[in-house]
């Protein structure tokens, strides 16, 4: 059976990758996965934690979390396909678009 240490393990090396990946990658869509990935680590750890106490107020701020998860996804998407029609490339330093 797998412990509560495990889990925040787990987690913690999930987060850590995706921030690494936020950090130093310019690919817009690997920020977003990366952010995704960030998102699903700090979910891990409040189920964990919810788990480990009993109690669901964790697992029902996951329910919310993956709501603003999946809106964040829709609207960074759309916005991507925006700029990538103007400017043909994913990289963020190309989007200079965006200036006055």
């Amino acid at each position: 059976m797998a412990t509560l240490n495990y889990y925040i393990v787990l987690a913690s090396i999930l987060f850590g990758l995706g921030a690494i990946g936020f950090l130093t990658r310019r690919n817009a869509l690997i920020l977003f996965m990366s952010v995704e990935l960030m998102l699903n680590s700090v979910n891990l750890m409040l189920v964990a934690f919810s788990q480990f106490r009993a109690e669901m107020a964790g697992q029902v701020m996951v329910l919310f979390i993956y709501a603003v998860a999946a809106a964040e996804v829709a609207v960074g998407l759309a916005i991507l396909i925006v700029l990538f029609r103007h400017v043909k490339s994913v990289n963020i330093n190309k989007f200079n678009v965006l200036k006055w």
